[in-house]
Parts: C-alpha cells; structure tokens; sequence
C-alpha cells in the first residue's frame, strides 16, 4: 500500500488568513490524496472543525476575527485529541512555547517546505 491509499479519506483542515498560505498547503497535501478543507479565520475553523470530522488541522495563529491561539483552545473543549499544529510567520523561541500553551501538538515556523507538511502528516496519521 503506497501513502496515497493510506491517506485517502483522510481529513485535514488549513486554517489561515492568507490565500496564498492555503493554496500552498492544499496543493501540498492533495499530492498525498487527503482530502483539503480551509478557512480564512479561527472563528470559521472553529465552526468546520465542530462540523467534519477531521483528521488533522494546520493552524495559523495570526488571523483577524479570532486568532489561532482562541481558535485551538476553543477546538480543543470539543476535540481535546485532534493533532492541530501550528502553521505560523512568529518564529522565535517563546512563539513556539506559547502555540503549546494554547493547545497545539506541534510548530511549523513560515516559510514551511513541502517536506516539513508532510513529515508533521505522517507523523500524527500513521
């Protein structure tokens, strides 16, 4: 079984401000034959993520309407177990510790290589 049979049916939701940023991650993770969802803020990711059932989320943690911090810890008092990892501009040291805090599983500091998605995609879904 290769990765693309492994991932099919698989669920990943992008979250994040700039269409740019979503449309790099979702031609990323297509190749592997998951299936993409996206939202522009946390309140919309919030509201999918109460919705779908999802397999995994990459969270900005900057956004207008609700940032990624209040959107992880609001995702998280209805899904404590979903892998969401941090997809973020904010790079320094505290940056990392404060997305933890808030609830997420792991970092990814913009710009974010295609290897570094898929190397957070098979870690948390296999």
């Amino acid at each position: 079984m290769d990765n693309n049979d492994f991932y099919k049916g698989k669920k990943i939701l992008v979250v994040d401000d700039d269409k740019v940023s979503i449309s790099y991650a979702t031609a990323v993770l297509r190749g592997t034959g998951v299936e993409v969802l996206s939202a522009r803020n946390g309140e919309e990711g919030v509201a999918i993520a109460s919705k779908e059932n999802l397999d995994l989320i990459l969270m900005d943690m900057q956004m207008p309407i609700m940032d990624g911090y209040d959107a992880t810890r609001a995702i998280r008092k209805f899904n404590p177990t979903i892998p969401i990892i941090a997809y973020t501009a904010r790079a320094m040291v505290d940056d990392k510790q404060k997305c933890l805090d808030a609830g997420c599983n792991d970092y990814l500091a913009k710009p974010v290589y295609p290897k570094d998605i898929l190397t957070m995609m098979e870690k948390y879904l296999k």
